[in-house]
């Protein structure tokens, strides 16, 4: 999704470290597909700590223009889901509904098994590289459903019931994953999917799927095996916190030289990112309700970084972490392999005075599938330098929360464009920074 200069836009007073205490609730990256699985069941489900964000929302109307009731339940943060009427939808409302994002191609499966049918328009998302939906197609076909391209998207049909496949994917691509998943729990017989994303989230999903009865093995080899039960039942879940949230609170603390503590952030699904945290020179302290990030003080320290799939840095941990190392002393280097234009919010960076040089080569690691590609994935990250406030232009949801992490480092006010984007993922976040004492307002003096 391009950034557009359009009326959501925040005026951003920097320099005040940012002190405090704010909550993550479930994980972006696991609610939506989650709300999806419900679509499997013959009965309810009930999934608790949903984050009030956009993503939520896209996937409950388009539930419901599905015939699933949605409903509040007992608790803050609970959802309840009843699948018992599923049916066809208008296309025109599908759009509608999809256009801002990619989760409605994993409504295939469960669709399928349900409809003997589906229909999926042009997918939106953020625009960080490749993500091509091709893959999910194939692997679809591979389970037996036939698939017609028609105006305006793709239409797909069961003939029979879908049957178990052996799938091994190119790249452990999360989504794909999650494709697989929920396609062959209802499939005939066994599906084996090797080298899958093996994501705390996707565990997740993995957790919430057997709930209903799902049978489903994970090697130690990043092989799946997935065998075809007739009927699934609804669940009871409560979806893990937001790690990628978590990490981006952490490097708001490490960049304005502040101290928040982020109730609800556990250790394990972050703990890659904690010991790269310390060793730029970050503290963290760990209790059973969340983890308290501050800066301790004195110089941060250049680190040579690589992200890659879990268990290795993640993707969406990296634009919070680079805005934090353009005021570590000496020379960064970052090494992108997961999508190949996700340093492209660095040239925003570069304008409000960082210094930061883009490459084509692999630098700082061992060789990716971007190298001789020509794609600009590699940073080097001079530093430390003052940041100064600017006009800008939100490209995509972490590059978004970076810019206002940039934002509030800075001196003086910056303009941020297209503060809607980051609603996608983070919840309430314009209501957290003015807990966390940010000096924020919207264009005509109106506080947040």
């Amino acid at each position: 999704m391009t950034g557009t200069v359009s009326d959501d836009v925040l005026l951003v007073h920097g320099g005040t470290p940012l002190e405090g205490e704010i909550r993550v609730r479930g994980a972006k990256n696991l609610v939506p597909k989650a709300m999806v699985a419900a679509l499997l069941g013959s009965e309810p489900s009930r999934l608790r700590n949903v984050p009030d964000i956009r993503d939520v929302r896209v996937v409950r109307g388009l539930l419901q223009l599905h015939g699933v009731t949605v409903r509040p339940g007992e608790e803050p943060g609970e959802l309840v889901l009843d699948p018992t009427h599923v049916e066809s939808a208008n296309v025109a409302d599908i759009d509608a509904h999809a256009g801002s994002s990619r989760i409605p191609i994993l409504f295939c499966g469960p669709l399928l098994h349900r409809l003997g049918h589906a229909f999926i328009p042009g997918l939106g998302g953020c625009d960080i590289g490749g993500r091509p939906i091709d893959f999910h197609f194939d692997v679809l076909r591979q389970f037996g459903a036939t698939i017609e391209k028609r105006e305006g998207g793709q239409y797909l049909e069961a003939p029979q019931r879908l049957r178990g496949t052996k799938i091994r994917l190119p790249y452990p691509s999360v989504g794909s994953t999650e494709q697989v998943l929920l396609t062959a729990v209802l499939a005939e017989g066994v599906t084996e999917l090797s080298n899958a994303a093996v994501e705390p989230e996707i565990e997740d999903l993995i957790c919430v799927l057997q709930k209903m009865g799902a049978i489903i093995s994970v090697d130690t080899d990043r092989t799946i095996r997935i065998t075809g039960v007739d009927r699934l039942s609804g669940y009871n879940h409560k979806a893990l916190p937001d790690r990628l949230e978590a990490a981006s609170w952490a490097s708001a603390a490490l960049a304005t030289g502040g101290n928040i503590y982020v109730r609800g952030a556990q250790q394990r699904s972050m703990m890659t990112f904690l010991n790269t945290y310390r060793r730029v020179g970050g503290a963290f302290e760990i209790d059973d309700e969340g983890i308290r990030f501050w800066h301790p003080g004195g110089p941060l320290k250049a680190i040579a970084l690589e992200t890659d799939v879990h268990p290795g840095f993640q993707t969406d941990w990296q634009q919070p972490l680079v805005v934090a190392l353009t005021q570590a002393s000496g020379l960064s280097i970052v090494h992108e392999t997961v999508y190949e234009s996700r340093l492209g919010f660095t040239s925003a960076l570069n304008q409000m005075g960082a210094h930061i040089q883009l490459y084509r080569e692999c630098l700082g690691g061992s060789a990716c599938r971007f190298g001789q590609r020509n794609f600009l994935h590699s940073a080097v990250v001079s530093g430390p330098t003052k940041l100064q406030g600017a006009d800008l232009v939100i490209p995509d949801l972490r590059g978004g929360f970076s810019y206002l992490i940039a934002a509030l480092a800075a001196e003086g006010t910056s303009r941020v464009h297209g503060i809607d984007l980051i609603n996608r993922g983070y919840e309430n976040f314009m209501e957290k920074l003015v807990e966390l004492g940010a000096k924020v307002e919207l264009p005509g003096g109106d506080l947040v």
